[in-house]
């Protein structure tokens, strides 16, 4: 099935309300990273707030079957439902919000990851209804800001004390709590290279992560693989990769952002707990 042809023939189903001004494919469809387990996002723009009415108005015209159905909550409205076998997980907004929020991190750097999911959707998403108004926001987020580039790596660049305990973790086989921390690091390591590669963040738990680093110039070599590794191998070769590869990373910030002193947290993330011999 073609999800993109799909989701353009459900979005005129939308354009019928004239509170509506712009309907746009978010997600893996329009990033073309969609496989059979993907469903369709639609994000959808609102002069003024919509009724219940309003948002289940399409859905009974599609002859749609109601997953969720969430009131107003943190400036959106979203609902999912299924129509010709495909679920549709729909994100309403006032436009003027979406605006806001790239005000936020365009102008101010604001680094939270859900206001940069919707610069990733407005950057990467697919037109389906209001040329003007999409193509506006698209000009804004065209431009990844040099500073937001700063304010990124810095706020990740602390790798957290439990990586301290890595040893300790190892030795008693403690693979629970060694593995949340390798998740963390890892996850702080995208937060960096995100903000190396001037991306907006796409997801806030990073999902995708194969393509998002496939697409990505600034990392060490081979990280695809490598960042898998340390879920599959020996854990203790896995904590010895990831050292290795978190050694790297602060090259790479020493490359491309000189003003930034990693000097303290290299030495922080080689630290290890004391042993009591």
């Amino acid at each position: 099935m073609n999800l993109e042809r799909l989701a353009s023939q459900i979005s005129n189903f939308y354009k019928q309300n004239q509170k509506i001004e712009a309907v746009l494919l978010g997600g893996s469809v329009s990033r073309n990273w969609h496989d059979k387990h993907s469903d369709i996002e639609l994000f959808v723009f609102w002069k003024g707030a919509p009724t219940d009415d309003e948002r289940k108005a399409p859905i009974i015209e599609l002859n749609g079957n109601i997953i969720d159905f969430h009131p107003y909550e943190e400036e959106e409205w979203s609902e999912s439902y299924i129509t010709q076998g495909v679920k549709f997980e729909i994100s309403n907004f006032l436009t003027e919000t979406i605006h806001k929020v790239i005000r936020d991190v365009i102008t101010s750097y604001d680094t939270d990851l859900d206001k940069q999911c919707i610069l990733a959707t407005v950057y990467n998403g697919v037109t389906l209804s209001g040329d003007l108004v999409i193509n506006s926001m698209k000009e804004k987020v065209s431009k990844y800001p040099y500073k937001l580039s700063v304010a990124m790596v810095k706020e990740n660049l602390y790798l957290g004390n439990r990586w301290n305990n890595r040893e300790a973790l190892l030795e008693r086989k403690d693979w629970l709590m060694l593995y949340k921390v390798m998740t963390e690091v890892q996850t702080k390591l995208m937060g960096i290279l995100f903000g190396l590669n001037r991306q907006f963040v796409h997801h806030p738990a990073f999902k995708w992560q194969k393509q998002t680093l496939d697409s990505m110039e600034v990392t060490p070599e081979n990280i695809v693989n490598r960042l898998a590794s340390t879920f599959l191998e020996d854990p203790n070769v896995s904590v010895r990769e990831l050292e290795a590869i978190i050694q790297e990373t602060y090259e790479l910030i020493k490359c491309e952002l000189p003003q930034i002193d990693v000097s303290f947290v290299v030495d922080k993330s080689l630290y290890l707990r004391p042993r009591n011999d």
